[in-house]
């Protein structure tokens, strides 16, 4: 017995100096070596937290080796934040790192730009000090904005926008608030929305040229009744309308905000030279306002990378030209319910990659589902007085790209002219169909179909057209001289090309 507590004795008295080895340290010399010499934080709108960055220590040497102290330069009035071995702080102390390992430090920023000097806030990390500080870089570019967001009440409670009531009478609402009467957004600064901002009962948003609009997620624009939207952007400074997130890995992502929401009865709506980008829905436009006019006039447009659709239209009046929708999780352009659609020189391109699309790039109804409009057991079918296109790309991923679907109860009017279709009917199963009898001079004149686009990029939402493109001379003069310059402003009254571009030389 007394041999065995001998000997477990000398047993933990070895563990314990095999411990005291093991986790005896060195202090730092000055010869951590690091991941990256310079962090830089993506630019953020002031007071809004950045994304988070990284980066690692490397102790390469074979001594457990101790960091005396590891600290914001600007030390606690610094706008950035450490974390340093999962604790959060501005300073620390004694940080070790075992031999041949690393630790991570995670950095964020939320900077007041009225704080600022410089819109480039700087600082650095200082590992120890005197002989053996070494640091790295921080480099952060912060903007000023304009930020617009609902209104708590006494007991807390956020402003919301009454959208209607849904199938079982329940109210729909949104967080969201009205602007107060007539409102202009200028270039002065961007402008971040948090909810939906609404544009009330006959008032006016404009957006001056060069506004650049940010919009959180769940948040959007909606104009209602007797309200109107004007963008007036211009060739070399477009109206640009995105998420909030400014980081270049979000620069393409679908889904970060909602919608731009045209409301049943509003007018007049005129959106010229603008990016509209990343969202659910790019434009959702409801309603005839007017048969004889336009509810929205929309030229010289790009919408991008939609989870849903690009532009959805319900039972309403649109005239487009020089418009490029592309890369949509469903179409890029469904007008559906009737109405009244007039499309010269435009781009509708679907080459969705983010999962299955179930529609076409361009879908045509004169009718609303039942799931879609909420009735159940029915459909609203409605005119469609006109569907016209003329010296437009349709064009995508999927065999067939464009799909018409009528109810018979209602007047279904179309026409194709001069435009590159994507067509192939693989399965034969529309061969018979009269909606797509090709044939037929009073529906298609002078179409392409299956034709080379010649895209530039289709992956990088860039549509431009080469010299291989078949849509290059293929437009109809009368109609090009219309709409007498393309989307960048090239003249197309000689020789016009399909869709939005006219046809540049690429490097290849």
């Amino acid at each position: 017995m007394f041999r065995y507590i001998f000997f477990l004795f000398i047993v933990l008295i070895s563990l314990q100096s095999c411990s005291d080895d093991i986790f005896e340290t060195t202090p730092s010399t000055g010869d951590l070596t690091f991941s990256r010499d310079t962090v830089f934080l993506d630019t953020v709108f002031t007071n809004i937290s950045s994304s988070t960055r990284t980066f690692k220590v490397y102790n390469k040497g074979n001594d457990h080796i101790n960091i005396p102290s590891v600290r914001l330069g600007k030390g606690e009035q610094s706008f950035y934040r450490l974390n340093v071995n999962g604790e959060p702080g501005k300073s620390f102390e004694n940080i070790d790192i075992l031999p041949k390992d690393s630790i991570y430090i995670f950095v964020e920023a939320t900077i007041d730009y009225t704080e600022v000097s410089d819109p480039l806030y700087t600082d650095e990390v200082i590992f120890d000090q005197g002989d053996n500080e070494q640091d790295i870089k921080l480099i952060t570019l912060v903007q000023d904005a304009y930020f617009l967001f609902p209104e708590r009440d006494a007991n807390g409670i956020k402003e919301t926008i009454n959208l209607g009531i849904d199938e079982d009478g329940e109210v729909i609402e949104v967080e969201g608030f009205y602007l107060e009467g007539n409102h202009t957004w200028t270039n002065e600064k961007p402008y971040v929305i948090y909810g939906y901002v609404g544009v009330d009962q006959g008032n006016t948003l404009t957006i001056e040229k060069g506004a650049n609009i940010h919009f959180h997620e769940n948040s959007g624009l909606l104009v209602e009744k007797n309200g109107s939207l004007k963008i007036n952007g211009t060739l070399d400074k477009k109206v640009i309308i995105q998420g909030d997130r400014l980081e270049p890995f979000f620069e393409d992502i679908p889904g970060q905000w909602g919608t731009i929401w045209l409301r049943a009865g509003s007018k007049d709506h005129q959106i010229n030279h603008a990016l509209i980008k990343n969202n659910i829905i790019g434009i959702l436009v409801d309603t005839i306002g007017s048969e004889a006019e336009p509810m929205l006039n929309i030229r010289n447009t790009e919408i991008y990378n939609t989870s849903n659709f690009g532009l959805f239209a319900r039972a309403t009046n649109i005239k487009g030209s020089n418009l490029v929708i592309g890369n949509n999780g469903q179409s890029s352009l469904a007008c559906i319910s009737g109405g009244t659609y007039n499309f010269t020189h435009a781009t509708f391109a679907n080459f969705w990659s983010n999962g299955i699309r179930e529609f076409p790039a361009v879908l045509i109804s004169n009718f609303q589902s039942s799931a879609a409009s909420g009735n159940s057991g029915q459909e609203l079918v409605n005119d469609l007085v006109a569907a016209n296109f003329t010296n437009c790309i349709i064009e995508g991923n999927q065999n067939i790209e464009f799909l018409l679907q009528k109810n018979d109860q209602a007047a279904f009017n179309y026409n194709f002219k001069n435009n590159m279709l994507h067509f192939f009917d693989s399965g034969g199963n529309l061969v018979n169909n009269p909606l797509y009898d090709f044939e037929d001079t009073e529906k298609y004149q002078n179409n392409i179909f299956n034709g080379e686009p010649d895209f530039q990029d289709d992956n990088e939402n860039s549509f431009l057209i080469g010299e291989l493109s078949d849509a290059k001379g293929s437009a109809d003069l009368s109609a090009a001289q219309q709409v007498p310059f393309d989307l960048l402003g090239v003249t197309r009254i000689v020789s016009p090309d399909m869709g939005a571009y006219q046809h540049i030389i690429f490097d290849r």
